[in-house]
């Protein structure tokens, strides 16, 4: 699986839906927030920082195979 870079405005449109999602926890309060919407804010936050996205590599593999099984 190739690493799937992401363009600048994608990179600064996840950081800040971390951030907001990471200040909805805590407005909300950390022990009343479920623990699922924690993997989001960080998957979203690292994405954002790092510009490797792994939804974005899942997705295009899921896809790209989809495409591929139409062609036959």
């Amino acid at each position: 699986m190739t690493l799937a870079k992401i363009s600048s405005p994608l990179r600064a449109f996840l950081f800040t839906s971390s951030m907001v999602t990471s200040l909805g926890i805590w407005l909300t309060g950390f022990e009343q927030t479920h623990w699922l919407l924690y993997i989001s804010a960080i998957a979203f936050f690292i994405a954002g920082v790092t510009g490797i996205c792994p939804g974005m590599m899942v997705s295009n593999k899921l896809f790209s195979k989809a495409k591929a099984d139409q062609a036959s």
